[in-house]
């Protein structure tokens, strides 16, 4: 199949240079590996929108941090996608940490992050006084905020598919040729060619990169541990808290997520790019290093834990270039926090890319830019009874810790980019994020995903390939 654009990836990075492109008279493919979109590093982070104080001033990462964060909030909003500007805290609770605070400030003003203050521990804790009483000072970034990650990499990439772009799901990739001009890309789906590709593979960029020759960078997965706590804690605190930062991350934070609840974390430990595993020592020191910023957190209300694995590199700046091994091939690699802020800017940035790599891109006179979501339970008494009426799965609700729908379901299940998995609805509609994690509604949403898909519920995943949730019999009759 040829493309005039691949992009290897659909996390939040490919699928916002997926948006953009598709606004454009071009042919776009996206190659995922996975079964589904959001499913790495986008579905399992801080879900923060940062300010944009912390990267060093002149880099990319500042400069698309800063231009991403302002877009936020008005990208979110055209596209439905959950999200708050609550602003930040980054606390002192030491005298080395005032002096860092201080320098953190100084940097913000050098990447124009606007509003920045520096307030007194009186002044912060007036604002939020689930912080510390040990605060001495913070620095406050009134444009930070939350959203939902997993969701806005839906909505980016539907939207594109809504616009022509072509999606194609557990189709990894295997092997890269060039060959007439074209880069031929090697899958388990057959061969996919382009004169140009964006590599957006997350913690396998410097994989896809040696495919083409170049090995001028490595990924260093590095994996962070969550707490996640039920709504009864989701407003300990107001606002995101963190602490100062180290070299291997933005330290343990304490914040309020879209959903209503409280989420803590991460520590930071290098591994291997599947490692998803918690460990007892990992959340214990969660656990003690967030008790410092935030005193009163019940961990008896813990829901969830979870692990996620950033794509740090061997580099300090995001590694946003075309290749010098490779005309044409042009990286979006070691996109750590904060990628997810960045996000917004990121199409714009591979759009001039290919530009300047001789690629010609006219836009579209018209284009979808626009998305909706019903959320049965944020509707009124009247909206709720004319859903109802027209389809009654409206009125039938599966996931009562949600208030998630049968109607929200089968809608989900037929969207641009249907999910195959228990987990892949519960990103869609929320079935299962609630505090039974599913055990309510778990088996109720398999019977839906089987009957609209028209599966035997044997097939349905739970997950990723091959994570069945039931099995049937061997042939020996034998139970499996």
């Amino acid at each position: 199949m040829n493309y005039d654009v691949l992009i290897i990836g659909c996390g939040v990075t490919g699928a916002s240079c997926a948006y953009t492109l598709a606004q454009h008279r071009l042919r776009i493919g996206i190659l995922e590996a996975s079964n589904d979109v959001a499913n790495g590093t986008t579905k399992a982070n801080s879900a923060i929108v940062h300010a944009g104080y912390d990267p060093e001033p002149g880099t990319k990462m500042a400069r698309l941090n800063v231009r991403g964060t302002a877009r936020m909030g008005e990208l979110c909003k055209r596209l439905d996608v959950p999200y708050a500007n609550i602003g930040s805290f980054v606390l002192s609770l030491s005298e080395q940490d005032d002096a860092h605070v201080k320098a953190l400030y100084e940097r913000g003003l050098a990447n124009g992050v606007p509003g920045l203050r520096v307030l007194s521990g009186e002044e912060a804790r007036a604002m939020d006084p689930g912080i510390s009483p040990e605060l001495r000072c913070a620095l406050w970034a009134p444009s930070a905020g939350i959203v939902n990650p997993w969701e806005l990499c839906l909505a980016l990439a539907e939207t594109a598919v809504r616009n022509g772009a072509e999606l194609h799901l557990s189709t990894p990739v295997t092997a890269i040729e060039r060959e007439d001009g074209l880069w031929k890309l090697r899958t388990p789906k057959g061969e996919f060619r382009a004169p140009y590709v964006l590599n957006c593979a997350g913690v396998a960029a410097d994989r896809i990169a040696a495919l083409v020759g170049d090995e001028s960078f490595r990924i260093q997965p590095t994996k962070g541990e969550y707490f996640l706590l039920d709504k009864s804690e989701g407003h300990r605190v107001e606002h995101v808290i963190f602490q100062c930062p180290s070299e291997l991350g933005k330290g343990v934070l304490v914040t309020p997520t879209v959903h209503g609840n409280l989420l803590v974390g991460p520590n930071a430990q290098r591994t291997t790019a599947d490692d998803t595993s918690n460990t007892a020592a990992g959340l214990a020191f969660v656990r003690a290093s967030a008790l410092r910023s935030v005193p009163g957190i019940n961990f008896r209300d813990n829901i969830r834990n979870f692990a996620g694995v950033r794509a740090n590199s061997d580099c300090e700046d995001f590694i946003i270039r075309e290749s010098e091994a490779a005309p044409g091939f042009i990286h979006f690699a070691g996109i750590r926090s904060p990628g997810l802020s960045a996000a917004p800017a990121f199409g714009e940035e591979a759009l001039a890319l290919l530009r300047a790599a001789g690629l010609k891109a006219e836009k579209k006179e018209n284009y979808i830019d626009s998305r909706r979501r019903i959320r049965f339970h944020e509707l009124s008494d009247a909206e709720k009874n004319e859903m109802i009426r027209k389809d009654p799965r409206w009125g039938r609700v599966i996931c009562r810790c949600e208030t998630v729908t049968e109607g929200e379901i089968a809608e989900a299940l037929h969207s641009p980019i249907p999910p195959v998995s228990v987990n892949g609805v519960k990103r869609r509609v929320g079935a299962g994020m609630g505090r039974c994690q599913g055990g309510f509604c778990g088996p109720r949403v398999q019977e839906i995903v089987a009957r609209e898909l028209g599966l035997d519920p044997t097939q349905v995943l739970m997950d990723w390939e091959g994570t069945w949730v039931l099995c049937g019999e061997t042939k020996g009759g034998a139970k499996a």
